[in-house]
């Protein structure tokens, strides 16, 4: 089985520590390869990153399906350019955003999300309303951590990520905590340890249901709206996805 984890935005480094995390999810005989795009942010930090990385996220599927992947993960949270990465592949396409919400509701009664900036609060709050699982997330909250600097073990990242999820156990009554950013996915163990509950990486949940989709012979239905898109004309950079 081979899976693509692509990271929309274009910090290499961060690529690195998201596929550690993949393969150390992967079962035995599951391929990863994680890739970013080379145009676009180097981080995904509100609405305006986000419009600019899904073309590059969209061409590294797009690479994929000609390679004969099996699935894809997209790897950034707010499941950037899920639905139109849908509409390119013929195998399962799974956000690392809604693989761990799904998660969390088979393990926790209430979970919360712990993010890195204010600004990402609202596209996730509108994601879970969008998969219907609103009512079973207490609150997403920000540590107030940019995102680059979770690849800096100087920045103290990791300690404003625990002391906001100590929040979200006293305050808002979660029973699980899902990790808001793929840049957080090598944290998810020692944060559980450390604060005795449930705490979910968005990469090995995501990873973990593109295995079992694959394995039970599931992919995208192109019946509906994930339907292959309809040839025409683009004008412009865009040229070469033309017809």
């Amino acid at each position: 089985m081979k899976l693509l984890v692509v990271n929309p935005n274009t910090s290499a480094g961060m690529t690195a520590r998201i596929g550690e995390a993949a393969r150390a999810a992967a079962s035995a005989g599951t391929q990863i390869a994680a890739v970013n795009p080379s145009s676009g942010p180097a981080s995904i930090e509100g609405y305006f990153d986000e419009a600019f990385a899904v073309p590059g996220m969209l061409e590294e599927i797009i690479k994929g399906e000609t390679a004969g992947i099996d699935a894809f993960v997209i790897a950034c949270f707010d499941d950037t350019g899920l639905e139109a990465a849908r509409c390119c592949a013929s195998g399962p396409v799974i956000g690392i955003g809604e693989a761990a919400f799904h998660l969390a509701t088979l393990i926790a009664h209430r979970f919360s999300v712990v993010t890195t900036l204010s600004r990402s609060i609202a596209p996730i709050e509108a994601n879970l309303v969008k998969y219907g699982l609103d009512r079973r997330c207490a609150r997403v909250r920000a540590c107030d951590v940019p995102v680059l600097a979770l690849d800096d073990a100087a920045s103290g990242a990791r300690a404003k990520l625990s002391a906001e999820i100590g929040r979200a156990k006293a305050q808002d009554g979660a029973d699980a905590i899902v990790l808001g950013c793929a840049g957080m996915a090598d944290l998810a163990a020692s944060l559980a340890r450390e604060h005795g509950l449930p705490v979910i990486d968005g990469v090995a949940a995501a990873v973990k249901l593109a295995e079992a989709l694959v394995a039970l012979g599931h992919a995208t239905s192109k019946s509906g709206p994930y339907a292959r898109p309809i040839p025409k004309a683009f004008a412009g950079m865009f040229s070469a996805l033309s017809a």
